[in-house]
């Protein structure tokens, strides 16, 4: 065989060569990489040097010792675990070797054959929200060692102020810088499920847990950006995984004996879940008839703005990804995904509330579809992100399709309400590759051979995903266990066993500075330093001074009862301890009968 190097101007060496097939048609082929042709040639010299069959035992080895921990789960696949046993290979394929713990979302670019170099993104970044539910998997399917090495990765790429960007490199450096709420609560979600499991071994997630803790308290409740990651504003996914973290965290402050700080998340947690359904669901719905009350997608709302209307029946939300010229703004009442599952996924509301019940209903109506693989669902209405309409793929604009990932999550949600979950588990298993890949989106509309569409088979959305894959693992493992796996029992505890009586809280800070509180309430004022708030609740004729109280996550909080009898607003205004200094304006809250 004759061998050509050639250096390339940027400096990388190009590699041909020629192998004669008309003598002999056996060949063994090594190929080395090195960022220098010594290093290359040794290593492949090394390679070749020892002999294939101690290769292969030393391959076979390492596959086995990892298939050991597994859990039969194919048992209760409809597919004799083809697509799980392919689900945990490609999730072990996705963590990366030089950063240990480090999961990316996809190996693959999306309509990456519409793409150029340019495209530096793609999805071989690390999305914490991916990235948990990856290991949350392997934690389903019974390895509890790569998990642990998830969290202490995450726990490593912490940013200072406790959140997380919306996805980064391997080396922890940003691409994308939005904020998304969930993704700074889910590690504190991996590291409870690896507590209830013991399987922290000898890590102590305190510090991490401590501050994504407080920056969800300061930054909430209105996320930058939903799990969809296009738009701003109130989300009920978001809520949830807030929600949920945040009572995880509290046990973890309780463990060390801070009450102080256990308590106070708990009743911030509370706050979030009595405003859920006054923030995200509409009265006023159009989508089906009969039916007014429902989930919204989002209720869209800036970050920046100090006094939001948190009015789920105005407001608009502009939709991403449309076709030039085509309507993008719409009423954010109008427009429902199935994000609100997640509630019931965690344990903050049962899986008959008649509420979830009608929204489902409006879901199935406006964005399930059939396929000969069994049914699956679209994100939202009116989506954007997907194949074009002719079969194209998506470069700017499309078609919202059918994301099997979204057949698992209505899998658990069946499991919980007692419904059989066999038809999407197989759906599932439909959806996949011959190589047993499950895509990000599948095609939903007649079958277009000219663009090799097919209906329930893959388009040129990122294939594979591996959020699809673990909520696919994550699903046998509920089924298995009877119960959904990722239920959090201190959550439903508290929310579900109506054995909690809880106060009512109307929360008061600097980025949401509320306009009105209900009589018989209590106004929570809180901020990022020690002061002593100055307040009236008689327009000034009497005056108190209450002294904050501190937590642990350097939030501190004033208390101010409204009895039921109040009429007259709270007005207060801040002396910062620290600097011996006024706030220099007042505030007033209204208080309504």
């Amino acid at each position: 065989m004759d061998w050509e190097f050639d250096s390339a101007p940027d400096g990388n060496i190009a590699l041909t060569g020629e192998l004669g097939l008309d003598v002999q048609r056996e060949f063994t082929m090594g190929l080395a990489f090195g960022n220098t042709q010594h290093r290359a040639i040794t290593t492949l010299f090394q390679a070749l040097g020892v002999p294939f069959q101690e290769h292969h035992k030393r391959y076979t080895e390492q596959w086995e010792r990892a298939s050991a921990r597994v859990l039969p789960l194919d048992k209760v696949s409809t597919d004799k675990g083809n697509l799980y046993h392919s689900s945990l290979s490609l999730l072990r394929a996705h963590e990366d070797k030089s950063y240990p713990g480090a999961f990316i979302a996809s190996l693959s670019i999306p309509w990456g054959e519409a793409k150029g170099d340019s495209d530096n993104g793609g999805y071989h970044l690390v999305w914490t929200r991916d990235m948990v539910n990856s290991a949350s998997a392997m934690l389903a399917a019974g390895d509890s060692v790569t998990p642990l090495r998830a969290l202490i990765y995450l726990a490593v790429a912490q940013l200072e102020d406790g959140g997380f960007p919306q996805n980064f490199w391997l080396d922890g450096g940003a691409y994308w810088r939005g904020i998304q709420l969930d993704e700074v609560a889910f590690p504190i979600l991996l590291a409870g499920q690896l507590k209830r499991q013991n399987a922290l071994q000898d890590f102590d997630p305190y510090s991490m847990i401590a501050r994504a803790a407080a920056y969800l308290v300061r930054h909430g409740p209105v996320t930058q950006q939903e799990r969809w990651e296009e738009a701003s504003g109130y989300s009920p996914s978001t809520l949830a995984s807030n929600i949920a973290a945040l009572i995880s965290a509290a046990c973890v402050f309780r463990e060390r004996r801070d009450e102080v700080t256990a308590t106070f998340l708990e009743e911030y947690a509370d706050f979030l879940n009595s405003h859920i359904e006054s923030w995200t669901v509409t009265t006023q719905g159009s989508l089906v008839p009969g039916i007014s009350r429902h989930y919204i997608r989002i209720l869209p709302e800036s970050v920046d703005n100090p006094q939001p209307e948190e009015d789920p029946n105005s407001g608009f939300l502009n939709i991403a990804n449309r076709p030039p010229a085509v309507q993008s703004k719409f009423p954010a009442k109008d427009i429902i995904d199935a994000g609100f599952l997640e509630l019931v996924r965690y344990g903050i509301r049962k899986p008959d509330n008649s509420l979830i019940v009608d929204s489902l209903r409006v879901v199935d109506a406006v964005l399930k579809v059939e396929t000969p693989f069994g049914p699956c669902w679209h994100r939202y209405n009116d989506d954007g992100y997907g194949q074009k309409e002719d079969g194209g793929p998506f470069l700017g604009w499309g078609k919202g399709r059918g994301w099997p990932l979204l057949a698992g999550e209505r899998g658990h949600y069946e499991l919980a309400a007692g419904h059989d979950t066999k038809l999407l588990i197989r759906a599932m298993e439909g959806f996949s590759s011959a190589t047993g890949l499950l895509p990000e989106q599948v095609w939903d509309e007649p079958d277009r051979p000219d663009v090799y569409m097919f209906s329930g088979r893959p388009t040129g959305s990122a294939m594979p995903l591996m959020w699809a894959h673990a909520e696919y693992i994550k699903l046998l493992r509920s089924v298995a266990d009877g119960r959904v796996f990722d239920l959090i029992p201190e959550v439903a505890e508290r929310y579900l066993s109506g054995r909690t009586t809880r106060q009512l809280f109307e929360v008061w800070k600097h980025n949401r500075q509320v306009s009105g509180i209900r009589q018989s309430c209590t106004l929570r004022v809180q901020a990022s330093a020690s002061s002593r708030l100055h307040w009236t609740s008689d327009e000034w004729h009497t005056v108190n001074d209450s002294s904050s109280a501190g937590t642990a996550l350097g939030i501190d909080f004033v208390d101010v009862p409204i009895p039921a009898e109040q009429r007259a607003p709270i007005r207060f205004t801040f002396f910062w301890t620290k600097d011996n200094s006024w706030e220099g304006r007042d505030y007033m809250v209204e208080v309504k009968s």
